[in-house]
């Protein structure tokens, strides 16, 4: 049985991110680029150039897969991905990085050292 184009394309990607250039990948990224909004159909196919008659299989094709969520009429980028991709901005900076500073070194931390001793319970 011949299959379109699009999802010849989406072979490639079944566990990864859809192939660069694709309708699944330009609807994907719209998407992520407004994590917090939902749209139609018709808005993602006017905002992403993606045909009107293709956003709605490559829709359901993108929800099959986890990455995005549906409620009649709207459509948005799914929890998971907004994670995902939370964790792909963020989580390889150690918090230090984050928060701009060096990391403390272990001389520093001599000063502020606690003897088990002198703690009592009502601490």
């Amino acid at each position: 049985m011949p299959i379109t184009s699009d999802e010849f394309e989406d072979l490639s990607a079944e566990a990864g991110e859809p192939a660069a250039g694709t309708n699944a990948d330009r609807i994907l990224s719209f998407l992520r680029e407004h994590p917090k909004t939902a749209f139609t159909q018709s808005e993602i196919a006017a905002e992403t150039g993606v045909t009107s008659g293709s956003v709605g299989p490559t829709l359901v094709r993108l929800r099959e897969r986890g990455r995005v969520d549906h409620r009649e009429p709207y459509w948005r980028v799914s929890d998971h991905e907004r994670s995902v991709d939370a964790v792909a901005a963020h989580g390889t900076a150690t918090l230090s990085e984050r928060e701009g500073g060096e990391p403390p070194r272990l001389d520093e931390w001599e000063d502020h050292a606690v003897d088990p001793r002198t703690l009592r319970d009502d601490e």
